[in-house]
């Protein structure tokens, strides 16, 4: 298969996605947030209407993740596209692309929908073109689908004269800096949890810095990418953060255009003219559902000049934006953030990547273009791309651009030893993912039991579905857990609730204590906690899992707590698949196997 065929193959699964969106979308009733109570409205990014909601039951994350594009919906009126900013399973907020609230924003029956983001796969889609007509990319797209030779990787004698900034690195660590910088066209650096990842990209690419480099740094998602950006800006590089800054931290928003124009007196020639364009908009918004056509058409004129504003001032921050990237060292965002600032127009000399184990193959060549050489930094053995359509991931797309390099045989180096966790929590998942080559300092060997499985089995529960029975709970589990925040963890702000089911997730929010974290096992990746409770849900004769299959998922689940690891689950349930058997016995013999009875009351 020649690369047109390939690329051409690519698209057809990135339309498959697209068809499968829409089929879900329009026909899964279960794939809608139903009864929004509207909490708030405010004008936000680009003075797009932003609003914060609640829903009277809770519902499931893997659909609804930051950053997907919406519809708002009431009865029979026409949709609104938008964009989900960020949802927990009960209440959320979202961006419409709107000059300004609908008028039926108030009524009973609201719903999101989630949509094809049409967008984002045209570009993704035009990106994946542009591969066979570039010489470079064309090779690299070769190679990394294992049809051409790959550079060596060989290492280059500067190598052992490096003068660290950070002289705290492990060996593991200086090998992957080291790979950085010898690097000649791209490289893995494999960042198990805990194995300092950030703190070693950090170093590399100040070391890039000094040897004269551009940096673009990107990750798949928004947090990933302020998490590096704090990094680097604590370590002093000087930092662009581009992209939707409704999606960044308020501690990275001084480091963003936005931020850096509002410090000169460019920021009150935009604010004037952003109270000129609200004037407008607000005059143009007096005109609601019933009126004439002479209010129409002053409605028209008025939102005209609204957008002639909303030009120039976006011409004006272009203008001041191009002065911005040519005096940063780093300019960071998500591949589509990135895009969207026209950064492709830069000359970078190295692109890292973080998180690449997130990354769907598409959103790297949307990338790969804007710099010579490519750092993917990540773990293939956390959780994968979300891909909704099975013939699609069946197909190749949910494998990961940092999975589909190591398979490619690119030059890789692993950061062997871990910070996180005492050493039997870090035990199983070395043993099981990482062939038992991450090591534990001395200063995190186990002091007591620091890893306890609670059965549940025998005692009669069995899982539930949830309140809108779009997923499943388990009381009993809650119950236990609720105990053990009571009687055995000290200070309940010290730990955190975990589970795959958002039902189990919600029901949790309401049992708990307010200080204990609780959260999706998805949306707790990258996190930790001194202690994490796990709650596996799953309880049923059938011995059906679910979730709990996607072993990619538990290696998260499972390596989160830095000093006590609780798991509950049905071992009757659970035992029969081989991971959960091991880990089962690893618990017995690493730790504690403790039973459900212990917890009930007689």
């Amino acid at each position: 298969m020649d690369i047109r065929e390939k690329t051409e193959r690519l698209l057809r699964l990135l339309d498959a996605e697209e068809k499968e969106q829409g089929l879900r979308y329009r026909e899964d009733e279960g794939l809608r947030l139903k009864g929004l109570q509207i909490q708030r409205k405010t004008i936000g990014y680009l003075d797009y209407p932003e609003l914060s909601f609640r829903i009277p039951f809770p519902s499931e994350t893997t659909v609804f993740r930051d950053g997907t594009a919406i519809e708002l919906r009431y009865q029979t009126e026409e949709p609104v596209k938008g964009m989900l900013l960020e949802f927990d399973g009960r209440q959320g907020s979202f961006r419409l692309y709107a000059p300004d609230f609908p008028d039926w924003i108030e009524e009973r029956g609201l719903q999101l929908v989630p949509a094809p983001d049409t967008r984002t796969t045209g570009i993704l889609k035009d990106a994946i073109r542009a591969i066979p007509e570039d010489r470079r990319l064309s090779g690299l797209f070769r190679a990394i689908h294992g049809e051409a030779v790959r550079s060596d990787g060989s290492t280059h004698p500067e190598s052992s004269v490096i003068r660290y900034r950070n002289n705290r690195l492990d060996p593991s660590q200086r090998a992957a800096v080291s790979l950085m910088l010898d690097n000649k066209d791209l490289c893995i650096i494999h960042g198990p949890p805990g194995t300092g990842k950030t703190t070693t990209l950090t170093e590399g690419i100040l070391q890039l810095i000094e040897q004269g480099h551009r940096i673009i740094a990107t990750a798949p998602g928004n947090a990933a990418v302020d998490h590096l950006c704090r990094s680097l800006i604590a370590a002093g590089a000087k930092v662009l953060r581009v992209g939707n800054t409704g999606k960044v931290a308020p501690d990275i928003f001084p480091y963003t255009p936005e931020g850096r124009l509002s410090e000169g007196g460019t920021e009150k020639q935009i604010k004037d003219l952003r109270i000129r364009a609200e004037e407008f908009r607000r005059m143009a918004m007096k005109y609601k559902r019933n009126f004439g056509k002479d209010e129409r058409e002053q409605r028209n004129l008025l939102m005209k000049e609204v957008k002639s504003i909303r030009a120039e001032i976006r011409a004006l921050q272009a203008y001041h934006e191009e002065k911005l990237f040519r005096h940063a060292q780093v300019v960071a965002g998500t591949p589509v953030g990135l895009q969207d600032a026209g950064v492709g127009k830069l000359d970078g000399d190295t692109l890292v990547m973080d998180e690449a184990g997130q990354c769907m193959e598409p959103f790297a060549w949307l990338v790969f273009p804007m710099a010579r050489r490519i750092v993917l930094a990540g773990d293939h053995w956390q959780l994968p791309p979300t891909v909704l359509s099975q013939t699609a991931a069946r197909a190749g797309l949910s494998v990961s651009i940092l999975e589909r390099a190591v398979q490619s045989g690119y030059p890789l180096t692993l950061l062997s030893v871990q910070y996180r966790m005492r050493r039997s929590i870090a035990g199983f998942s070395s043993d099981r993912f990482y062939e038992g080559k991450i090591e534990t300092p001395e200063h995190l060997a186990d002091l007591a039991i620091h890893v306890t499985f609670i059965d549940t089995a025998g005692s009669g529960t069995t899982e539930q579905p949830g309140e809108n029975g779009g997923s499943l709970q388990n009381e009993a589990e809650l119950d236990i857990a609720a105990r053990l925040l009571r009687t055995e963890i000290a200070d309940p702000a010290s730990a955190a609730f975990i589970s795959p089911y958002a039902a189990q997730v919600a029901a949790a929010r309401d049992v708990l204590p307010l200080a204990t974290r609780i959260s999706t096992i998805d949306s707790f990746q990258g996190q930790e906690m001194p202690v994490v409770i796990v709650s596996l849900v799953r309880s049923n004769e059938e011995g059906i899992i679910g979730f709990l299959k996607d072993y990619r998922r538990m290696n998260v689940a499972l390596t989160r707590a830095k000093e006590s690891l609780y798991v509950i689950g049905d071992s009757a349930t659970i035992g029969a698949d081989p991971f959960y058997r091991a880990f089962l016995e690893y618990a017995e013999g690493h730790g504690s196997y403790r039973s459900v009875w212990e917890f009930m009351d007689y």
